[in-house]
């Protein structure tokens, strides 16, 4: 079992962002960020979980996500997501990211547990550290966003 500890941050939504996650397995942590120079929260939030998963070298593992995203929660356990691709994401937010994440969450067996931000969660509140540290420093360009604006 694997265990992804998930978090997005932006200052200003639109604005300066960046994610945080933290991979446990075996008695191993990993902890990876990076920061956007323009996104949004729910972007991060998002993105998160995708790097999380994309960071799994071996497809067709179990994996938890702990996440205080609704947003990102909620669009695979409530169906919202198979919806928005039967109609091609037709008025949604983030294709990019979620056909991204389709792509990546099919590869592993993966289980969603919502946990409340800012609630002293532990893992909760290193991801929320990395990922608005990481907003601070050494900025991508999320080019798909950029070029809707």
């Amino acid at each position: 079992m694997i265990d992804i500890y998930t978090d997005g941050a932006a200052r200003g939504n639109p604005g300066p962002g960046g994610y945080g996650i933290i991979l446990k397995h075996n008695g191993h942590t990993k902890e990876l960020s990076q920061g956007y120079r323009r996104t949004t929260n729910n972007r991060m939030e998002l993105l998160a979980v995708i790097i999380g998963l994309e960071a799994l070298k071996q497809g067709g593992q179990k994996v938890t996500i702990y996440s205080d995203s609704r947003y990102v929660i909620n669009a695979v356990e409530k169906g919202w997501l198979k919806n928005w691709i039967k109609i091609d994401f037709k008025h949604k937010k983030n294709p990019d990211l979620w056909k991204r994440f389709w792509v990546v969450y099919q590869k592993h067996l993966v289980h969603f547990c919502w946990i409340k931000g800012h609630a002293g969660h532990y893992e909760n509140e290193r991801c929320d550290q990395l990922a608005v540290a990481s907003s601070h420093t050494n900025l991508l360009v999320d080019t798909y966003y950029e070029k809707q604006l």
